[in-house]
């Protein structure tokens, strides 16, 4: 389901998207601009209808090679934007959620094209079984042996629509590359500000899935990697297959209502999708908007997707956790929050805690200080100040802990405005509910379900001993929890990050209610009727991850993954682990495994 929404504050959004009467109309030369553009990506439709699968792959190839060129400029430029320097322990985020994210859609697409042109399914090699509930499930990671091997203790599903069958899966897996001549026109990508990745992704989504040339107007946050988004996608840039544009709020206006415009995606803000669809909501135009929307008659008259962000819960079911267990797992639930300086639409907000759980102080405790400790960087993103302003006045109470804040909801404290917020903002909060075992998670779930606001991602602690116990009531919890991605032991933004899984909220929005949004993107298997991705990760690092050590649960060879905000090494490591992707080679990747053990 989806919880009624509140006003919330943008967040990831190109709020330059939203139609804008108080901003200056577009000159003649920049509407010229936009219109030779929509035009040239046109005449790139029927190039790109004409070219075959095979041919499909190997420009995808091409697109590699140059990915791989820049990927250093790439993260040094956006590392530079947020305010790190070459020496800021965290710069290693923008390697990661920049180059690398890419380079793993990339080769995950090309390795889907090629089945597919060799005249196999894409689902070829692919386990497809039931998953709880009788969904169809797609076990859609690990699928190479160097996952398997670096990522070893994660594995990922996607699973789709209740009534699709495994047989169904396999027969529409392909989406629109099954018609590659029919061509989807011209699709307008309005980028995300915060990840620097996610307009690269939003495009090639465009062009595999829907067989849509694409304009991408940048967020203006992202304005100093336009040069490097152009060199790393000049192979998609030069057959007039993308074009990547500035452009303030009269731009996106005139985009979105542009007629050579088929369809629009957006990556950002609740608020910034109203706007687009159903026009301002104050100032001029209100009248006419609530007067749209009463009559059912939306501004944007052509299809719109989007992906809206929310505030994702984290639930840590009590169990017999160890003084270790507790300070890894509030280390995880820091870098939850405190990645990119929380300005991620999956940033773990809530953490829903057990009050009867005999180590709840303990944990208290071990969260407040690896939220303390965690490196400080700057927030950086445009409005940050006013969004955690909004937070302290409804919080007066709250921890303040260097950038950060931190708020315990106890006794009688309303968690309406933590739950409704997305704050975008380093902000985490704590809420306790009754119970331990079955009934905690059950309520738990519930409580994530109709009280926190959207449905994008949610994470979930448990120790391998307390699932054991819960048997089929653990299976049936998580089928109740409706999100788009769920994270069991790990964090969703490595969902995100995961070009086999998909992105989106949980199915069911429409424009009339948006919640976290409408479709998916990633998904480069290309499955349809997609419901959710759910990632399963290690609950205990590596050496207590040794089967001897961990009663039962997951393997892994990572003593703390290189994302979490406190790896000693995290910022080598994941520049280590993109040259890798990149360029390969066996030296470096065991000089970066080297340095991960010291993390």
């Amino acid at each position: 389901m989806t919880p009624a929404r509140t006003t919330t504050p943008d967040s990831d959004s190109d709020a330059t998207a939203a139609t804008a009467p108080a901003s200056p109309p577009l000159g003649e030369g920049e509407q010229e601009r936009f219109d030779t553009a929509i035009e040239e990506l046109h005449t790139g439709t029927q190039l790109w209808a004409a070219l075959t699968i095979a041919q499909r792959a190997t420009l995808l190839r091409q697109v590699r090679t140059s990915v791989a060129a820049t990927a250093e400029d790439w993260a040094r430029t956006a590392a530079a934007s947020k305010g790190l320097d070459a020496r800021h322990p965290l710069r290693g985020e923008e390697w990661l959620s920049g180059p690398y994210s890419v380079l793993g859609a990339l080769d995950a697409s090309i390795a889907t094209l090629t089945r597919l042109a060799d005249g196999r399914n894409p689902l070829d090699g692919v386990k497809v079984d039931r998953a709880p509930g009788g969904r169809a499930r797609v076990h859609a990671f690990p699928l190479t042996g160097i996952d398997r091997f670096l990522l070893s203790g994660f594995t990922g599903e996607v699973w789709l629509r209740p009534g699709t069958t495994p047989n169904a899966a396999r027969a529409r897996a392909g989406l629109a590359q099954r018609t590659p001549a029919r061509s989807g026109g011209v699709g307008l990508v309005l980028g995300a500000g915060n990840v620097t990745s996610i307009p690269v992704l939003d495009v090639l989504y465009e062009l595999l899935a829907h067989n849509r040339t694409a304009l991408l107007k940048v967020n203006p946050t992202q304005d100093p990697l336009v040069p490097v988004y152009k060199r790393a996608l000049a192979p998609l840039i030069e057959p007039g297959f993308l074009r990547i544009m500035r452009g303030g709020p009269a731009a996106g206006a005139y985009l979105t209502q542009h007629p050579g415009i088929a369809h629009v995606h957006i990556t950002g803000s609740a608020a910034t999708f109203d706007t687009i669809v159903w026009g301002p909501s104050s100032g001029e135009g209100a009248a006419a908007t609530k007067r749209r929307r009463r009559e059912n008659r939306p501004l944007l008259k052509k299809p719109i997707t989007a992906e809206l962000g929310g505030v994702s819960p984290i639930i840590v079911v009590p169990g017999p956790w160890t003084d270790a267990d507790i300070a890894y797992q509030a280390e995880h639930i820091a870098t939850m929050r405190l990645q990119n300086s929380g300005h991620n639409c999956i940033a773990g907000q809530v953490v829903i805690l057990s009050a009867d759980w005999d180590r709840a102080d303990a944990f208290r405790a071990a969260l407040r200080r690896a939220y303390a400790n965690a490196p400080e960087r700057p927030t950086w993103y445009p409005g940050s100040a006013s969004r955690m302003q909004t937070a302290t006045d409804a919080y007066p109470d709250a921890l303040v802990l260097g950038d950060r804040l931190l708020v315990e909801v106890d006794g009688d404290d309303d968690a309406t405005a933590l739950e409704n917020t997305e704050y975008f903002a380093p902000v985490l909060g704590v809420v306790s509910l009754p119970g331990t075992g079955q009934a905690f998670l059950d309520a738990a779930v519930a409580h994530a379900n109709e009280k926190l606001q959207g449905t994008l991602g949610a994470n979930l602690l448990i120790d391998p001993a307390t699932e054991k116990a819960l048997g089929s009531g653990f299976d049936r919890a998580l089928t109740a929890l409706h999100y788009g991605s769920i994270a069991i032991n790990g964090w969703t933004a490595f969902g995100f990050i995961t070009p086999t899984l998909t992105w989106g909220a949980f199915p069911g929005s429409t424009i009339d209610d948006v919640g976290s949004g409408i479709g998916v993107v990633h998904n480069a298997l290309l499955l349809d009727d997609v419901e959710r991705s759910v990632l399963r990760g290690p609950f205990r690092p590596f050496p207590r991850s040794l089967p001897v050590l961990n009663g039962g649960g997951r393997a892994t060879i990572l003593p703390k993954p290189p994302w979490f905000v406190s790896a000693r090494t995290g910022a080598e490591v994941s520049e280590g682990l993109t040259r890798h992707r990149a360029n390969g080679g066996v030296g470096g990747l065991l000089a970066t495994l080297t340095k991960a053990l010291r993390a």
